[in-house]
């Protein structure tokens, strides 16, 4: 059994219901779970905006200082910091799943993802580079950016429910959970520089390079987008293969700015790139459709900014470790 799924809190449940309407249409006997990280009973919902999905709450898992952990990170921080723990919860669920695949809540899946489930049949991790050719120019993101944020994107990990992929998360949510910081003074950019050391500390791990997985606004420097006979599909700029579109990752797209392909790159226009407007277009009818407008209004109930603003303060003031900062605090 194959289990996928994504993290957010209430205001981000617009892109989660997207990408699990997309996963029940392209991968309907795979599991799907969106991981919150609010509280229900807070928020208090109306009946229309509870998703069709299962919902997990980010307490039943039981994290160690996670009261900590709300302090020390803001809302971007706190939910990647989770990821480890979810995926870990999952490894011990039953039904034991055989796998476990995360996504970022605002992809799109488009196709029966076959090759990824083969690929974990065999390999204990699958995860996706930024890019896979140089960036063609000094506009955001090139090469260095990538440095500063990790080679890879984590908006999407593969695992197999085995010993080497749990080595790999014991150690992840070690390290997430006092350094799941956005510093890059101090190397770090939430989850992602971790796993630079996945394929080093570890065997079995899949660098996918196939370019219809985790297109964004990062790689489309070496893709085009074509819809062929009602199927999205990735051409090479250069004249290589055709593929089949895997996945789509709208990071940084918001329906409050239709016009902008993503708040973090500086390359691209809609009219440099036609060929991404009806991508977009697709993209901005379902969040609006699945509530966008009314969940951006709920506040996470675990952000004070006001104490995460304390704890970086202090931390850059004393300059001592996060960890070390905690337990004086406490």
């Amino acid at each position: 059994m194959t289990l996928a799924f994504t993290i957010c809190s209430v205001n981000y449940l617009a892109q989660a219901r997207t990408l699990g309407d997309s996963l029940q249409q392209t991968n309907p006997d795979w599991q799907f779970v969106i991981g919150l990280v609010d509280d229900l009973k807070t928020a208090n919902l109306p009946a229309h905006l509870l998703p069709a999905y299962s919902m997990l709450e980010v307490t039943t898992l039981g994290i160690p200082d996670f009261a900590g952990m709300c302090a020390r990170y803001d809302i971007t921080e706190l939910n990647t910091a989770v990821k480890p723990f979810f995926i870990d919860y999952f490894f011990q669920s039953s039904p034991r799943p055989d796998s476990v695949i995360y996504f970022d809540p605002d992809i799109i899946v488009f196709q029966p993802l076959t090759r990824l489930t083969a690929a974990l049949e065999t390999n204990s991790l699958v995860v996706t580079p930024h890019t896979i050719a140089p960036t063609p120019d000094w506009e955001m993101p090139n090469e260095q950016h990538h440095l500063n944020t990790g080679i890879f994107n984590l908006g999407f990990i593969g695992l197999r429910n085995d010993p080497t992929a749990q080595q790999f998360v014991d150690w992840w949510q070690k390290r997430l959970t006092y350094e799941c910081r956005i510093d890059l003074c101090e190397g770090l950019f939430v989850d992602q520089h971790w796993v630079n050391f996945a394929p080093i500390y570890h065997d079995n791990v899949l660098i996918e390079k196939h370019k219809g997985y985790n297109v964004a606004y990062w790689n489309i420097h070496e893709r085009l987008l074509a819809e062929q006979d009602g199927n999205w599909v990735v051409k090479d700029p250069e004249g290589g293969d055709t593929v089949p579109l895997q996945f789509f990752h709208y990071s940084g797209y918001g329906v409050q700015k239709p016009g902008d392909i993503s708040k973090y790159q500086t390359r691209y226009t809609f009219n440099q790139r036609p060929d991404l407007v009806p991508l977009f277009q697709l993209y901005h009818n379902r969040l609006l459709q699945n509530g966008n407008d009314a969940y951006r209004a709920y506040p996470c109930v675990y952000i004070k900014p006001a104490t995460v603003l304390y704890y970086t303060s202090i931390r850059r003031l004393l300059n001592v470790p996060v960890q070390k900062l905690a337990e004086w605090v406490s």
